[in-house]
């Protein structure tokens, strides 16, 4: 099907083919503002930048200028063989139009977003009062294996509809650190949305440190599939799930805080394998968590801090769970979705956990029969993470 994508860049007018995903020709025409901004207000020699518009597949290279004013209006597509980089301190706003104003890195793209504490990366909206829900949010797509599909093949993601999936568990889509996303989780319809940050089959060649999602309409983190390794997450008033995973998730997540807002789901939703499709690899998510802490908003509220399911395995390590009815509620069968099995042989467990305000701390729904100590072992001895140290400076609330 042919397509015109359109990218606003204050250059010329160009015309070039892209030969790759059997796409046609696309056309790149010039939607800048042109309007020349001064970013010098000391009073010396004048530095000039302008507003540029960005959407459209890249087939090169894209490095942002700190001088410049950036805007997304659309889907910007890194493709294969490009990298996009962000220098630190930057802030990149997207129209408030919804779901299809989104970064994407393709497979074999790479984006190189590394900030500081004192310098962080912000993707947030254009509106002048943003809300969840004003734009997309940033897509990578890796060549790690999922389970939704076997061997080398691939499945297309919900939002943008690119390839993801594959054999190479060291894949590598590049760098971020010190990066917040806000307002994000434009949704395309009920069955596609947006994320904060959304890992498709990416691999653990990949670096993630430091990472935000703030105010999302959806989930603050997916991971659908991978081996992706990722630390100091930050999940604050996201309204579906704070950290989503599934299709055979086997990365590790260390260091992260997740606080509910008013409206909000599960602090952590996971899944062994996409129940839309099936678990053709034959194998379930199995990630290791460690230094975990869930704020909500008291046990009174009826929420659930953690639900895992679909055959779900996992290790927990030292984890802090404030204000919930339900500290794990595990769901599953003695069929396709043994979540109870991992339980019996020791492949989800909890080591270390401190229940605070919790009316709940475990619900077993899988079919099978096992005690809380089969599943937790250390209950008291859970201190979460130091999040009032490693998320000074660069994260809101």
């Amino acid at each position: 099907m042919k397509n015109n994508l359109f990218l606003g860049l204050a250059i010329a007018t160009m015309l070039f083919s892209c030969t790759t995903d059997d796409t046609a020709d696309i056309i790149i025409n010039d939607n800048s503002d042109n309007s020349v901004v001064n970013n010098n207000t000391t009073g010396g020699g004048a530095n000039t930048g302008q507003t540029i518009f960005l959407s459209g597949t890249y087939t090169e290279n894209l490095t942002l200028d700190p001088i410049n004013t950036y805007k997304i209006n659309g889907s910007l597509i890194m493709a294969s063989g490009t990298t996009l980089t962000i220098p630190a301190g930057m802030t990149i706003k997207g129209l408030a139009t919804g779901a299809n104003v989104y970064i994407a890195i393709a497979q074999g793209a790479k984006i190189i977003a590394n900030g500081t504490a004192n310098e962080p990366i912000v993707l947030t909206s254009d509106a002048s009062s943003p809300a969840a829900g004003d734009w997309g949010g940033l897509i990578i797509l890796g060549k790690a294996p999922i389970n939704s599909v076997s061997g080398s093949a691939t499945s297309t993601s919900e939002i943008a509809s690119l390839p993801y999936g594959g054999t190479d568990s060291a894949d590598d889509s590049g760098s971020i650190s010190y990066l917040r996303v806000e307002y994000s989780g434009g949704a395309a319809d009920g069955q596609s949305e947006n994320n904060g940050l959304s890992f498709y089959g990416v691999g653990n060649g990949t670096f993630v440190s430091h990472v935000e999602s703030f105010e999302g309409k959806d989930d603050g983190f997916e991971f659908f599939g991978g081996t992706v390794n990722v630390d100091h997450l930050v999940a604050i008033n996201n309204q579906d799930d704070s950290i989503d995973w599934t299709e055979g998730f086997t990365g590790t997540i260390t260091d992260a805080y997740v606080k509910h807002g008013e409206d909000h789901d599960k602090g952590i939703e996971a899944d062994g394998y996409n129940t839309d499709f099936s678990n053709e690899g034959g194998y379930f998510s199995k990630p290791i968590v460690t230094n975990l802490h869930i704020v909500g908003l008291g046990s009174s509220t009826g929420n659930e801090a953690i639900r895992l399911r679909a055959g779900t395995q996992g290790i927990f390590n030292n984890v802090l769970i404030v204000g919930f009815e339900e500290g794990f509620d595990l769901d599953g069968d003695q069929g396709d979705n043994p979540t109870g099995a991992g339980v019996l042989s020791g492949d989800l467990h909890v080591t270390d956990v401190t229940f605070t305000d919790v009316t709940t701390k475990l619900k077993n729904d899988t079919g099978e029969t096992f005690t809380e100590a089969d599943f937790i072992s250390g209950d008291g001895n859970g201190t979460g993470t130091d999040y009032a140290s490693w998320g000074a400076g660069w994260t809101i609330e």
